[in-house]
């Protein structure tokens, strides 16, 4: 777990596509997995890194806002589609890698798949959502 913690480290906090697109795969991710820890701890720490709280909710109703700002939308696009379809269009992997990089792209399928083992983690062994600000994921 030390390694995987190590991995956690660098997607969280010095990923090549910043705080604020990060929190949103998160959430994405949280919300695909039902996820409600991850959940309760990053829905407030994706307000406070700048996205709108319309969009935390719309992310917890498994909608895009239309809210979203141009980076925001392709995060919450190349998300769906990972967790979805286990896989990412060339259209949208194309405009990923034009916005973010190599690097971000990379960072950003390694934010779903820390988070997703988490998820995994977590949900297997119930674990119970902390107390928190956001309300819980619906049903």
């Amino acid at each position: 777990m030390e390694s995987a913690q190590r991995m956690g480290e660098y997607l969280r906090y010095r990923s090549a596509i910043g705080t604020r697109l990060s929190e949103i795969a998160i959430l994405v991710t949280a919300r695909e997995w039902d996820q409600q820890v991850e959940w309760a701890i990053h829905a407030p720490i994706a307000e406070r890194s700048g996205i709108e709280p319309g969009i935390v909710a719309a992310i917890a109703q498994r909608r895009k806002s239309p809210a979203m700002l141009v980076d925001e939308a392709l995060v919450y696009d190349f998300c769906v589609e990972l967790h979805r379809s286990k896989r990412v269009s060339d259209v949208t992997y194309a405009n990923a890698l034009a916005l973010f990089g190599e690097k971000g792209v990379v960072d950003l399928m390694g934010i779903n798949g820390y988070y997703t083992f988490l998820a995994m983690v977590m949900n297997a062994a119930q674990t119970p959502a902390p107390a928190s600000t956001a309300a819980p994921l619906p049903e």
